[in-house]
């Protein structure tokens, strides 16, 4: 079939909206070339997947010698090496309680499959997530997802006895109260839920992501994560942290959680943690595994040979490269010089991150969320060459996420970009 006859409009279902008209030729580190041969710039890094950046030497090796291996192991039937060695590697970078690893594919069926452990290991019915969260789009994970409600919308009835808490977001706070005050208040509302709509005892796990990823890069503060953490321990209630954004170095530390100084009992993993092969994981203490009885979840993928190879090499990277040093040395950078294009661009309303995973928040004239300024910036963006996507539940926030591999002068290069872009946008 030659080229030509390749046309996106008539092969691919109008659901997957696209934020670029490239076709992908090949990409290496930040860079991809269309089938023009033109060099783009990827600041999206496949929504923070290739975090050792396109087509790292050591991940293509791993994929090219285990393919000529063994392609497809079941793990039900076989155990293979990269399974057993990423598995190794991955609770390596976790406090010696979170020592249990099960694999799946995608985001989704981990935030599927750490929810179900939860109710088998409780025996509780309820669990609470919080408004803006986004954990996928099956359905117990869509269910749990309040990012914005096309993602939810015209798919009644969703999964029952889902409980939401607003997620404490400092910036922007309904109460109109200081950062310190507004953290207690936000607090009061999850703990309200308690005395009005659910009973502790009946809630089998709190799940929240560190910082809201679709639902606009917001940061989660310590005292709230930290409260959080003591609130689920006095009833028994088990904290899954949503590491799937966040994780595998994104946020400046291998995992984000470990900034907020608190260990969660489950965490879900995916996006970075194979370099954009589909693999996905749930890590739990073996206290907590051993409550699944055999046969209760599973999967014909889970632990593919290829995507678990992969995933060797991307956390021997990480290691070796010192990925997740590198994304807070160059997030801090990119996040001083992203304020100060605030100062000068009063469209730009706030700049929030850990490491790599920094949200610019557009705002109209009297501070409301502005989206369309948003997608122009990305547009005249893509008119230099360079990819970015938003965030948000108006689309507001354009989220700067590079491949960890990021340089200082590729930094550089990217903010004579974003400068030149949000110029004249208002």
């Amino acid at each position: 079939m030659a080229h030509h006859e390749l046309d996106p409009a008539t092969l691919i279902p109008r659901v997957l909206s696209r934020y670029s008209p490239v076709v992908v030729d090949r990409a290496e580190g930040i860079y991809i070339w269309d089938t023009a041969g033109e060099r783009w710039t990827d600041f999206t890094s496949g929504i923070a997947v290739t975090n050792t950046g396109h087509c790292h030497p050591r991940v293509v090796a791993a994929i090219r010698e285990q393919a000529g291996k063994i392609i497809h192991g079941q793990a039900n039937i076989v155990v293979h090496e990269p399974m057993l060695r990423l598995a190794q590697l991955i609770t390596e970078t976790l406090p010696p309680s979170l020592n249990q690893v099960f694999f799946s594919n995608s985001g989704a069926e981990a935030v599927e499959g750490a929810v179900k452990l939860a109710k088998a290991a409780t025996g509780r019915p309820a669990v609470i997530s919080f408004r803006g969260a986004f954990h996928g789009r099956t359905h117990l994970a869509m269910a749990l997802t309040s990012s914005r409600v096309k993602v939810r919308g015209h798919y009644e009835p969703l999964v029952p006895s889902i409980y939401r808490a607003p997620y404490p977001n400092l910036s922007r706070n309904p109460y109109h109260l200081p950062p310190e005050e507004a953290e207690r208040a936000y607090f009061a509302e999850l703990e309200a839920l308690f005395e009005t709509e659910v009973m502790p005892d009946d809630v089998a796990a709190i799940i929240i992501e560190p910082m809201l990823g679709e639902g606009g890069y917001v940061v989660a503060p310590t005292w709230y994560m930290q409260n959080l953490r003591r609130l689920c321990d006095e009833h028994g209630i088990l904290l899954i942290v949503d590491e799937i954004q966040t994780g595998v170095g994104r946020s400046g530390t291998m995992w984000a959680f470990e900034q907020f100084g608190i260990v969660p009992d489950i965490i879900t993993v995916a996006k970075g943690i194979a370099s954009g092969l589909p693999l996905s994981a749930v890590v739990a203490s073996r206290d907590l595994m051993d409550r699944w009885a055999p046969g209760a979840h599973g999967g014909t993928y889970g632990g593919n040979a290829v995507a678990c190879a992969a995933g060797v090499a991307t956390f021997e990277v990480m290691r070796d490269e010192d990925l997740p040093g590198n994304a807070a040395r160059i997030g801090q950078f990119l996040m001083a010089q992203l304020r100060e294009m605030q100062q000068e661009f009063p469209v730009i309303g706030e700049v929030r991150g850990m490491g790599l995973m920094i949200g610019v928040e557009f705002v109209t004239p009297d501070g409301q969320p502005n989206g369309a300024a948003a997608q122009e910036v990305i547009r005249r963006a893509q008119e230099r060459r360079t990819l970015l996507i938003s965030a948000g539940p108006s689309d507001q926030v354009i989220r700067v996420i590079p491949p960890l591999i990021v340089t200082q002068q590729q930094a550089e290069e990217f903010l004579d970009v974003f400068a030149e872009s949000v110029k004249g946008v208002s």
